[in-house]
């Protein structure tokens, strides 16, 4: 008996052993596929590095994206390079005010037969893609916006009471313009919950811009190389999942986004200043982004630097001022240092 049992203790720290090398093997054969995608990136977007790692870190995690910035920034030509270097089915909208839920989700048509039977059919919108590009979200009316609640949380939608699955992966990926300017709608509080994060795309500096100039005027411009597939993706994403995160880095995510909210912080400038704070899906969201994170940049294990490095991100579209907090000046940046400067 004492020998059987050994035997199946020793099987098992075999199968320990073989999982966490093949675990390692896996790691360091994503952080090199990772390095590709960005390369491949980088030859088409120029000066944005913060803005494609973001981006990449809410791909690998399984999540969806959030891209705010002027017009001309580059937005919709980063997703769509995207697109094409992973190898997904892309599929663009233009939100417009006038853009209705079915121009998304798709509708059932009547139609009739040879036999003088009549039937409906559902005709699907371009939401039944893996990655949609909602251009300029943010320019719709909240009740078109809304149509996407369904889709991005359960990754399926309901069309005159029968549920239709989306592809596998699905992520959206969508882009505003800040609210300052004119013929735009804010976008609902449970809406902006399900992006995964929101990247704020500055002005390139001088030296981008010039790449920029030379770079994308000329007669020849090449398309993007592909450099992953869609199967890769989803195993990347589990692969992501499965990466060991320590006790310390699992605390400095609690601290965090607990601070952060008003009803539970001892911090007086978030009680003062913040109307609502990030809930349980922020701390998911930094969960997962930390292994990406790690991931990218050659390491196993995440650390308390990659939370600080996905904070603004992560949380910024989570959290919100109150009115005095506007009228004094007050920033969301600043009040997320504050929390960062707890577990730093």
């Amino acid at each position: 008996m004492n020998a059987t049992v050994d035997t199946i203790d020793q099987d098992n720290e075999t199968s320990e052993v073989i999982n966490s090398k093949a675990m390692l093997e896996g790691v360091d054969k994503l952080g090199g596929d990772m390095a590709a995608v960005r390369e491949a990136i980088g030859k088409h977007i120029y000066g944005q590095d913060n803005v494609i790692e973001e981006t990449l870190v809410t791909l690998l995690a399984g999540g969806h994206l959030l891209l705010i910035g002027v017009p001309g920034l580059g937005k919709t030509r980063l997703v769509e390079t995207l697109g094409a270097v992973v190898g997904m089915d892309c599929r663009r909208v233009q939100f417009t005010p006038d853009l209705m839920p079915a121009d998304i989700l798709g509708s059932e048509v009547l139609e009739g037969s040879d036999a003088g039977g009549r039937t409906f059919r559902f005709i699907r919108g371009p939401v039944f893609c893996q990655m949609l590009m909602a251009d300029e979200i943010n320019r719709a009316s909240p009740r078109t916006q809304s149509a996407l609640l369904q889709a991005m949380q359960e990754h399926r939608v309901s069309v005159a009471g029968e549920y239709h699955n989306l592809p596998s992966p699905f992520h959206v990926l969508a882009t505003q313009n800040p609210l300052e300017q004119e013929g735009t709608y804010p976008l609902p509080e449970a809406q902006l919950d399900r992006f995964f994060m929101q990247v704020d795309v500055d002005y390139p500096d001088l030296s981008a811009e010039r790449d920029i100039l030379v770079n994308t005027t000329g007669a020849d411009e090449t398309d993007p190389e592909r450099v992953m597939g869609p199967d890769e993706l989803i195993a990347s994403q589990a692969l992501v999942r499965r990466v060991p995160v320590g006790e310390k880095v699992a605390e400095a995510i609690l601290t965090l986004v607990r601070a952060g909210r008003p009803e539970t912080s001892d911090l007086d400038n978030v009680r003062e200043h913040v109307s609502w704070g990030p809930g349980p899906r922020a701390s998911q969201a930094l969960m997962l982004g930390v292994r990406a994170r790690a991931i990218m940049e050659g390491r196993l294990a995440p650390s308390v630097d990659d939370v600080i490095a996905l904070a603004h991100p992560i949380l910024r579209h989570r959290m919100a001022l109150t009115f005095a907090a506007r009228a004094e000046g007050v920033t969301l940046a600043s009040i997320i240092d504050g929390l960062c400067e707890r577990i730093g």
